[in-house]
């Protein structure tokens, strides 16, 4: 299990495994909350407190949802929007792997993808190349 948690400490969210990767991602949404994220089945977390959540303003159809502590504002975790769980089936969510103690994630993949330059179709390209955490 990993434990992660905002600042103040009243925000949680329990994981019941290790990601099998973490995206460090340059797009100007994960860039200004400030995450590394590593992806989960909502099955596989566990999230206690309070959060606000904030989906970007800046995009026809937003499928995230940035969620963070509604009193220090660390960002924790985002979930998907309600009409993107409605679209794809409500299958993923992040966890922002930076609140995470780096040597919990040794041997994980973090991977540095192009998400500024990505349309929202097919794959990401990687702006370099992956290395492994710890």
């Amino acid at each position: 299990m990993i434990e992660l948690s905002c600042l103040c400490g009243q925000l949680r969210v329990d994981l019941t495994k290790r990601p099998d990767f973490v995206h460090e991602c340059n797009c100007t949404l994960c860039r200004k909350t400030g995450a590394r994220w590593g992806y989960f089945h909502p099955s596989e977390a566990t999230v206690t407190g309070a959060s606000q959540g904030y989906s970007r303003t800046d995009k026809p159809e937003p499928a995230a949802e940035i969620r963070f502590c509604a009193s220090c504002g660390a960002t924790t975790h985002l979930t998907l929007t309600a009409e993107a769980a409605a679209k794809y089936g409500n299958t993923m969510m992040g966890a922002n792997m930076l609140l995470a103690d780096e040597r919990e994630l040794a041997g994980v993949e973090l991977r540095y993808p192009d998400g500024e330059a990505w349309s929202g179709e097919g794959e990401f390209a990687y702006v370099r190349e992956a290395r492994t955490l710890g």
